[in-house]
C-alpha cells in the first residue's frame, strides 16, 4: 500500500501532466489551424473530385491540422450544404484517420529534456508573431513543449503506482478482458474528447513497463472508437448528409476493431519488427491499424456509402438538392 503522500502527489502529477497534454494538444491544433486555416475550406472543395482524392485531401489536412475532428466536423458542414457527396465525405473520412496517425507519432518521442526549451522559444514566437503566421507557428511549437511536458508528468505520476495494489489489479482485470479493456479506452477518449491525449496515456503507461504491447494496441484500438465520440455529437443537430457521415466514421472505426481485437496478439508480434522500443511500437500500431483499414475500405467506398445511406435513411418529404446526386 502506498502511502498517503505518496499517493496524492502521483494524482496531482497525473492531472497536471493530463492537463499539459490536452491544453498542449490544443494549442498545437490551433497553431497548425492558424497557419494553414485560411486554405483549409478551399482546399477540401476543391481536391474531393473523387474518393481517392478525398482521402488523399483528408489525409494531408488532417496532417497539417493534427485534428481528424475538425477535418471530419467541417466536411460534415459541407455536406449538409449539399457542396460535397457522401462517397467523397467517406474518402475524407479514410483520410482523415491516417492523417491522425503523425499526432501519436510525436507522442512517442522522448523530448522531455527540451520540453522547456520547445515552450519558452514558442512564446517568444507566439508574442513577437502576434495574429501572423510565425505566430501560428510559435503557439504549435508552444504547444509541442506542453505535450512532451504533460507525458513526462504522467510517466512520473505512474512510476510509484506499480506498487499499489488497486493499480495492479486494475491492469490485470484489463489484460484479462480485451474487449472490457477497449470499451474503456473507447469512453476515456469519449470523455477527453481527444484520441491523442488517451493514446498518450497509454505511451506512458508503456515507459513505465506497466502495460505490455498487446495491452496497448488493445487500448489503441478502443481509442480509435472512442475518437468518433464527437463527430457523432455534432451529427445530433445535423441533417441526414451528417448524421450519414458519422455513421460511416463509426461503422469503419468499429469494424477495423472487432476485427483486429481478436488478433492483438498477432498483430503485436508484427509490430515488434518494426521498432526496438515499446512506445514507438505504440505509434506504430497506430499507424499500421489506420492506414490498412482505410486502404481495405478505399476500393469499396462506393458501395459502402450506398450501405450507409441504407442504414440511415433519408427523414422529411423533401430531398436536398445533394441527396439527388448519385452514390
Amino acid at each position: 500500500m502506498l502511502p498517503n503522500g505518496v499517493m496524492m502527489v502521483g494524482l496531482l502529477l497525473l492531472a497536471t501532466g493530463l492537463a499539459s497534454l490536452l491544453a498542449g494538444l490544443q494549442l498545437l491544433k490551433g497553431g497548425l489551424a492558424g497557419v494553414a486555416g485560411p486554405a483549409l475550406r478551399t482546399v477540401l472543395l476543391r481536391f474531393t473530385g473523387t474518393p481517392l482524392a478525398a482521402a488523399f485531401t483528408g489525409t494531408v489536412l488532417t496532417a497539417l491540422v493534427q485534428s481528424s475532428t475538425a477535418v471530419s466536423v467541417l466536411t460534415m458542414g459541407f455536406a449538409d450544404a449539399g457542396l460535397i457527396a457522401l462517397p467523397q465525405a467517406i474518402g475524407v473520412i479514410l483520410g482523415a484517420n491516417v492523417g491522425t496517425c503523425l499526432t501519436v507519432q510525436l507522442l512517442s518521442f522522448k523530448a522531455g529534456g527540451v520540453a522547456l526549451a520547445l515552450l519558452a522559444g514558442g512564446l517568444a514566437l507566439w508574442a513577437a508573431g502576434r495574429r501572423s503566421r510565425l505566430g501560428a507557428c510559435g503557439q504549435a511549437v508552444c504547444g509541442l513543449g506542453a505535450v512532451f511536458l504533460g507525458l513526462e508528468g504522467m510517466g512520473a505520476a505512474f512510476a510509484p503506482w506499480q506498487h499499489a495494489p488497486w493499480f495492479a489489479h486494475t491492469l490485470l482485470a484489463l489484460r484479462a478482458n480485451p474487449w472490457a479493456a477497449a470499451a474503456a479506452a473507447a469512453a476515456l477518449t469519449g470523455l477527453l474528447h481527444s484520441s491523442g491525449a488517451a493514446t498518450g496515456i497509454v505511451i506512458a503507461l508503456a515507459r513505465q513497463g506497466l502495460i505490455d504491447l498487446e495491452n496497448a494496441v488493445v487500448l489503441v484500438i478502443g481509442n480509435n472508437v472512442g475518437t468518433c465520440f464527437t463527430a457523432v455529437l455534432a451529427a445530433l443537430g445535423s441533417t441526414t448528409a451528417g448524421r450519414r457521415i458519422a455513421a460511416a466514421h463509426l461503422l469503419l472505426n468499429l469494424a477495423g476493431a472487432v476485427a483486429v481485437l481478436p488478433l492483438a496478439g498477432p498483430f503485436a508480434k508484427l509490430i515488434t519488427l518494426t521498432a526496438p522500443g515499446l512506445d514507438r511500437q505504440v505509434a506504430n500500431a497506430h499507424t499500421l491499424f489506420n492506414v490498412v483499414s482505410s486502404l481495405l475500405v478505399l476500393p469499396f467506398v462506393q458501395p459502402f456509402a450506398r450501405l450507409i445511406a441504407a442504414l440511415v435513411p433519408e427523414t422529411g418529404h423533401r430531398r436536398k438538392r445533394y441527396l439527388r446526386r448519385r452514390l
